[in-house]
């Protein structure tokens, strides 16, 4: 077997001539290699040795899905769990809204305020532009929550505030001397020096007298507690409440009186019917007013409102 080699300018050229053991040599070495390599490939594919082979990746492979599938899981128990605490949240934030809106109706409706301006029924009108970036950001639901429950928290303070106040002033309105001792009358006597209805000498009259039928209901102009409740030789049935501010109201000439001493009354509160008991000359109610022990004028206070 000869052999020609020419160089790459096909200038020169050499032979070999390979002998009978040198080609039997290159031949097993041409046509037996991958004769061995495929008989061996096909060996070990029907032997079943690859499992071992892979086990060490599959092992990995199979430990590294099983750590996923555990976060996946642990993800999903805290989206599930935040889930349950936003909705919680917002069910105790709604309640809390419901309970303002009728404490906010219940303040409308006793301080006789404007309905249009104070209507806890409608979500209050809000709006403008936003001079911020328009960059869509995730929300934070927590955080959203938390703003709503200060807002929540603020709207509470003031309406408790509100009503409080109303309470004071209902509480004024209570304590205020004011208005007339029986409804529907007309006054038969003022307050001051007048001719004395039993000697025709000019006396010294010390409250009012107010023309009612017999049995007309006496109530109190201001809240109190019943100072004295009896029967006087002069006032006939008499009811005597005290008040604060050293106030101290009188009804006399009473046909009963519907109440004790330590009683403790409210304004309008029916105290006494009215009669004609003691020295009068009909039936009447007989009204005085002492402030710090000196008998003043009823009059000033029967014109009292509330401010």
């Amino acid at each position: 077997m000869k052999i020609i080699i020419v160089n790459k300018n096909h200038a020169q050229a050499r032979s070999f001539t390979l002998g009978g053991w040198t080609r039997a040599f290159l031949s097993v070495c041409l046509l037996g290699i991958p004769t061995f390599v495929g008989a061996w490939g096909y060996s070990w594919l029907v032997s079943g040795d690859k499992d071992g082979f892979f086990t060490t990746d599959s092992k990995a492979w199979m430990d590294i899905l099983s750590a996923h599938e555990t976060e996946i899981e642990q993800e999903r128990a805290a989206s599930e769990a935040q889930i349950a605490a936003l909705t919680s949240k917002m069910a105790e934030l709604q309640a809390r809204l419901m309970r303002l809106d009728a404490l906010g109706e219940k303040l409308t409706s006793a301080a006789n305020l404007e309905q249009g301006e104070f209507d806890f029924s409608q979500v209050p009108p809000l709006g403008g532009p936003s001079k911020a970036p328009h960059v869509y950001q995730t929300p934070d639901f927590f955080a959203a929550i938390d703003q709503l429950s200060g807002q929540v928290d603020s709207r509470e303070q003031q309406l408790n505030t509100i009503e409080s106040l109303l309470a004071n002033r209902s509480l004024q309105e209570e304590t205020l001397l004011s208005g007339a001792p029986v409804a529907n009358a007309w006054m038969t006597s003022r307050f001051g020096y007048r001719k004395d209805p039993f000697t025709g000498k000019t006396e010294f009259h010390s409250g009012l007298d107010f023309a009612a039928p017999t049995g007309s209901k006496v109530s109190s102009v201001a809240a109190g507690i019943v100072n004295w409740a009896g029967r006087h030789p002069e006032y006939g049935n008499m009811v005597e409440v005290k008040h604060g501010d050293g106030l101290v109201t009188r009804y006399a000439h009473n046909k009963s009186n519907l109440v004790k001493a330590g009683d403790v009354v409210k304004k309008g509160q029916v105290i006494a019917l009215s009669g004609s008991t003691g020295r009068s000359t009909a039936p009447h109610v007989h009204f005085e007013v002492y402030k710090n022990g000196r008998v003043v004028d009823p009059a000033s206070y029967i014109r009292r409102t509330t401010r």
